[in-house]
């Protein structure tokens, strides 16, 4: 733009301001002139970089190749942050390699921007993302987004304080008094991970067990043979416990936490402190999969069951693959630990991936007596039989004389339900139909969706007044029980009131599966009320979810304690865990999965959208040699209902076909900007 077209276009300009705009438009094509010429000057050395880039779109999901200018030569690093220009636009990516040339034939735009010479994405973690994305067809951006932080730039700057010299504590290899000596194969595992190997193992831990100790005990050994661990648990209260464990077997400084209740700065650091290599060993829950622990010699997932390790965001990663695929990716060893066996572990087993370290039969029977009271009538909601049987009262009785008692109880809340006691028809709400619901001992009927009280209800059906409570929560049943055993204090732990812990005075605490405090010694006395509510859930998984909550709360008893479930003594899973062979019951339903060709002997995936979008994915799919295709089918309760879904299923051995398959489809779809369709592999529920 010339002087006279400025004049033209602002007339009315002061001298001072045309002068001021026209020195700062010539500053402004100086800078451009200057970037222009330096984007001109490539780096000498590999002045080729390989980007990933932040597009969630899965034909895109590649790397790109961008010339280096000779000013970003240094700072451009794999694994840096960088900006780049991509369609139009300014978008995140990350370098995952520098060459000396690219395949392109024509020009390359150069890096926009070096964010952060900081290499945050390892070479490991970067291969782990792609496998893990195309595991479960999805696009190794959204992965990346598990693994890598959210960067904090003043946390970044600061240096890393070095490790300690880390000091291996004693280990009693062979000893009576080693803790781990009850496990006959667990000595020689110990002994692999110090001298550098790669033992794969799935431990079924005993009752009673203080399994946070035996883990950091493991990752001891693994980095007294100067290698890296990592631990995976599912949710913040096992991190705390373990982190416990660890620092007081080795020391505060040689280990770091990641989850994100730590806030974005604390886990940046620790974040950094692992892939600068100041820190070894890691504990962390699902995300911590992808820590960047430098030379990995561990990596350990507990209780596997957990639905907790199940990412919920796309493409839904679980963190025992995650674990396993790792494991692949750097020739680590692996340990799949828990209570009680997942159908994954055993199938992990049969297939010989994986030894088993167990205890043997007699010290399982010398940590715990468990035994079932009732019979089938308690499987009934509306029944009368009453709901705590005469040997619980007895149970809490006996345990309340020698230190605390644990009661589990499925739901949360007073009483969550209720019923015309003379015809058993649900009370609902004359204003919504809605459940009626008790909120406390003095509180009257209230609806639990619109909470209009019912003071006066009166049954539609038989006209009666009376209420029963089919279904109670675990705050009325601390109510019946802080009256029977009255003046024990008596202690709920559910929902958003979850304690962590509580001391070994002799007390009862009701919690509800999940929500179990760790007490102090153990607790002398544990009880499973309605049993029956876990087991009438409607899942492939009920049953061995079940189980594994009721290991779950069993397995805090103090040595030589009790356990007593109340329910029908028939039902398998109530006879697994009254022998304590929970190995024995994962493998009867691997094996009765097998015969009905369900996971994990086979592949499966979901495919979810609308009719039109549903049909179109399934015409498109190039679906392996032995696939099946059921559906499409109802939606599952919580979809859309103008939703429909198809479930692929073909033998384990063509999951990879599969995987593959379902990614060419996203790619496809992405491409011709098709209608959304959600694919899952391996879901939680089919």
């Amino acid at each position: 733009m010339t002087r006279d077209d400025l004049d033209a276009e602002q007339p009315g300009l002061p001298g001072m301001a045309r002068a001021a705009a026209r020195k700062s438009g010539a500053a402004a094509r100086a800078k451009r002139a200057q970037q222009a010429a330096a984007a001109a000057e490539l780096a000498e050395v590999d002045p080729v970089a390989r980007v990933v880039v932040d597009v969630a779109l899965a034909h895109l999901d590649r790397t790109f190749d961008y010339a280096v200018p000779a000013t970003m030569a240094e700072q451009a690093v794999p694994g840096a942050r960088v900006k780049v220009r991509f369609a139009g636009q300014d978008v995140d990516g990350f370098v995952v390699e520098r060459t000396a040339a690219s395949d392109h034939g024509g020009r390359l735009a150069p890096l926009r921007r070096v964010v952060s010479a900081e290499p945050v994405l390892t070479p490991a973690v970067a291969e782990l993302c792609r496998r893990v994305a195309g595991r479960y067809a999805g696009v190794s951006s959204d992965v990346r987004r598990l693994a890598v932080p959210p960067r904090h730039a003043t946390t970044e700057q600061k240096p890393s304080p070095p490790e300690p010299p880390f000091r291996a504590p004693p280990v009693a290899d062979g000893d009576t008094d080693d803790p781990w000596a009850v496990y006959p194969a667990a000595p020689a595992f110990r002994r692999h991970l110090t001298g550098g190997g790669s033992p794969r193992a799935v431990w079924s831990a005993a009752p009673g067990e203080d399994w946070p100790r035996r883990l950091a005990e493991l990752a001891a050994a693994t980095r007294a043979g100067g290698r890296g661990v990592l631990i995976c648990v599912p949710d913040h209260r096992d991190v705390a416990r373990v982190d416990a464990a660890l620092t007081e077997l080795v020391g505060p400084d040689h280990h770091v936490t990641l989850r994100a209740e730590t806030g974005p700065a604390p886990r940046y650091r620790d974040f950094l402190l692992l892939r600068r290599g100041a820190r070894k060993i890691v504990v962390g829950t699902r995300s911590a999969a992808f820590a960047p622990v430098t030379d990995l010699g561990l990596v350990v997932v507990w209780d596997d069951g957990d639905d907790l390790h199940a990412e919920p965001r796309a493409p839904y990663p679980h963190a025992r693959e995650v674990l396993l695929e790792r494991a692949e990716v750097e020739g680590c060893a692996v340990l799949v630990g828990s209570f009680s066996r997942s159908v994954e572990a055993e199938h992990l087993l049969q297939t010989g991936w994986a030894k088993e370290i167990a205890a043997p039969r007699p010290v399982v029977r010398d940590r715990a007596l468990i035994a079932v009271a009732g019979a089938g009538d308690h499987r009934d909601p509306f029944s009368g039989a009453s709901r705590v049987p005469r040997e619980a009262h007895d149970a809490v009785r006996w345990g309340l004389e020698r230190g605390p008692v644990l009661v589990q109880t499925p739901r949360a809340g007073y009483v969550l339900r209720l019923a015309c006691d003379r015809c058993r028809t649900p009370a609902r709400c004359t204003a919504c139909t809605g459940p009626l619901q008790l909120t406390g001992p003095t509180t009257p009927p209230r609806c639990r969706w619109c909470a209009t009280e019912a003071p006066g209800w009166t049954c539609a059906e038989c006209g009666g007044h009376g209420l029963r409570a089919p279904v109670i929560g675990d705050a009325r049943t601390a109510d019946e029980l802080g009256r029977a055993f009255a003046p024990a204090p008596v202690v709920t732990s559910s929902g958003d009131r979850v304690r962590a812990e509580v001391d070994g005075d002799h007390r009862i605490v009701v919690a509800t599966p999940g929500a179990e405090p760790v007490a102090a010694g153990g607790y002398a006395v544990v009880v499973l009320l309605d049993t029956w509510l876990l087991l009438a859930r409607d899942s492939m998984r009920a049953a061995e979810e079940a189980l594994r909550r009721w290991s779950n709360a069993v397995a805090l008893l103090r040595p030589g304690g009790r356990a007593l479930a109340v329910g029908e003594p028939a039902v398998p899973a109530l006879q697994a865990l009254v022998r304590w062979d929970q190995a024995g019951f994962a493998r009867r339903e691997a094996d009765d999965r097998r015969e009905a060709r369900l996971p994990p002997a086979t592949r499966v995936a979901t495919l979810r959208g609308e009719p039109g979008a549903l049909d179109d994915a399934l015409t498109l799919l190039d679906l392996p040699e032995h696939a099946d295709v059921l559906g499409p089918l109802a939606p599952l309760p919580g979809a859309g209902e103008d939703e429909e879904r198809a479930v692929v299923r073909v033998p384990r051995a063509e999951g990879a076909s599969l995987s593959r398959a379902l990614g060419e489809l996203q790619r496809l779809r992405a491409a011709r900007k098709l209608d959304a369709v959600r694919v899952q592999v391996d879901p939680p529920e089919i």
